[in-house]
């Protein structure tokens, strides 16, 4: 059975620094991806990284600011989230598929993803 477990997650003041982690039971997944939910709002994409370590794609609102890793042997990625703005408070969720796309509109729709993680709050002050 997959399953998808993230830890990491709190509250940190703005400017600070969290890591994210989503460990992946079962199997491994070509695509593994991040996407966040705010309250009140849709659920968002954040980043997804290929199997291939190269190909990742950032949502425009996180460039230069977080970074996603992945360990292939240890079936684990991770999000570096840098320079948090209260903006980014939202609960995060790791998402696991069976394609990368190379097209944004692809890599950041839900329905492209099977598995989903249980969620780790992010939350940053001002």
């Amino acid at each position: 059975q997959v399953q998808l477990v993230e830890s990491g997650g709190g509250l940190v003041q703005a400017g600070g620094s969290l890591r994210l982690s989503c460990a992946a039971s079962g199997r491994t997944f070509n695509a593994m991806a991040w996407f966040r939910q705010a309250p009140g709002k849709e659920r968002e994409f954040v980043v997804v990284i290929g199997r291939n370590l190269r190909y990742t794609t950032y949502a425009d609102s996180v460039k230069g600011r977080f970074a996603i890793s992945r360990d292939n042997i240890k079936t684990t990625v991770y999000l570096q989230m840098n320079s948090l703005k209260p903006e980014d408070t939202a609960v995060y969720y790791c998402a696991a598929g069976p394609t990368y796309y190379s097209d944004y509109q692809e890599s950041a729709r839900p329905a492209n993803y099977n598995y989903w993680g249980q969620g780790t709050q992010v939350t940053v002050s001002s």
